[in-house]
């Protein structure tokens, strides 16, 4: 089927109570996994191009990716552009295929980051396509600390940039190894009493599942990113790949070994947003 926008995957999960994955991708081999897996457990799929993996691969390459496995899968399939920070690499993305951006003004001043992200998001509407901003830092374990989201400005923010879904910062951190600290749900609560829109939660992989579950059945959160998670699982597959035969050097073999321990890993994760209905 053909790629659908954010908008058409998280307003069906803000009224019946899950949320949809947003697995962070690297290279073609963990984004045939991510899709197989969406396919096994049937449910849609937010596939994420992140500042690593533009690195290291080109904008247009990623969006003739993401198009090709999305209009191959028997489930619907979002390409997202993940902490976009550019107008003009968000406006790229767009002209390249993605369906949704996500323009990260977090460290912004709340007026700055209002005025951009608002421009950005009615540029992806004038496309047909999803916009996700973000107020409240979200830090990096053993790095940069966490700013929570003030509800007030949230309210604020959601209202005047009209934005389709809200990165918040509530007690989670990128690069968490392992599942860390629960999230603030108190806080989760202030914030959806006074919007309407889909709430996103960065840093996934350091939540743990039984909040997951909980806070997609109970609250307005309806994504969870997920990427340290599945990259651990990547990296152990690889290695075990590599020193299960020394003499092995075709890359092609070697990386056909992590499908399946990733695909496995990712199907994991999509039970642990989605609550069996």
């Amino acid at each position: 089927m053909p790629l659908v926008t954010l908008s058409e995957v998280l307003q069906p999960a803000l009224r019946n109570g899950y949320a949809v994955a947003g697995v962070v991708t690297l290279g073609w081999e963990d984004m045939c996994a991510f899709v197989a897996a969406a396919e096994a457990e049937n449910v849609p799929l937010i596939l994420q191009a992140g500042p690593g993996c533009r690195a290291h691969t080109p904008l247009p390459i990623l969006g003739k990716m993401f198009v090709h496995l999305a209009e191959r899968a028997s489930v619907p399939v979002v390409a997202h552009l993940d902490h976009g920070y550019r107008f003009e690499e968000c406006r790229q993305a767009l002209e390249c295929g993605f369906t949704s951006i996500m323009f990260d003004g977090s460290r912004l001043s709340i007026n700055e980051n209002i005025d951009k992200t608002g421009a950005i998001a009615q540029m992806a509407h004038q496309h047909g396509m999803s916009c996700e901003g973000e107020i409240g830092f979200v830090g990096y374990a053993e790095g940069e600390e966490s700013l929570g989201t003030d509800p007030e400005e949230s309210a604020r923010f959601a209202t005047e940039t009209g934005i389709d879904a809200m990165a918040i910062s509530v007690g989670n951190v990128h690069l968490q190894t392992n599942a860390g600290g629960l999230l603030d749900e108190a806080r989760i609560q202030a914030i959806e009493s006074v919007t309407e829109v889909p709430l996103v939660i960065h840093g996934g992989s350091g939540v743990p599942v039984e909040q997951r579950l909980s806070l997609a059945a109970n609250t307005a959160v309806c994504k969870f990113n997920i990427g340290t998670e599945l990259r651990q699982v990547f990296g152990q597959a690889l290695r075990t790949a590599v020193n299960s035969d020394p003499e092995r050097y075709d890359r092609v073999a070697i990386l056909k070994d992590t499908h399946e321990p990733l695909m496995a890993a990712t199907q994991r994760v999509l039970q642990s947003v989605t609550p069996q209905q």
